[in-house]
């Protein structure tokens, strides 16, 4: 028998759990295949996190929540009041203000002429160039 395939046959000999062979090249070889070998350690923390949490949820579909009598009342998840202001710009423009909000007179005054001056500035650099 050659040389490497007794090398061969005795690195075989000890993947499958059979003796470890004392030379240092079958050393070296098992210890690259060791490396190889995907690491199939699992941690104690996350196995006991993983088996807390099935459980949660086995407990909670087992004992679903009661569905209340005045649900949707007075839980704040009722539909919004839209508050809209329309606005004639000066120039021709059209502003629409919307909000959750009330939408106060001094606010759309505000809001119009920010606009207005945007528009006006805009206007000005396009003659410009």
């Amino acid at each position: 028998m050659s040389r490497r395939a007794d090398q061969s046959e005795r690195l075989e000999r000890a993947l499958d759990g059979g003796p470890i062979p004392h030379d240092e090249e079958t050393r070296q070889m098992l210890a690259a295949a060791g490396t190889l070998r995907p690491d199939t350690r699992r941690s104690p923390a996350r196995v006991r996190a993983a088996k807390e949490a099935m459980l949660r949820e086995y407990e909670r579909a087992q004992n679903p929540q009661e569905a209340r009598e005045d649900a949707g009342t007075g839980d704040g998840l009722d539909e919004p009041e839209i508050h809209r202001e329309e606005v004639e710009l000066p120039g021709g423009g059209h502003l629409v203000l919307t909000d959750i909000e009330a939408i106060t007179p001094e606010r759309v005054e505000r809001t119009a002429d920010r606009i207005a001056r945007i528009l006006q500035s805009s206007e000005q650099k396009d003659r410009l160039s």
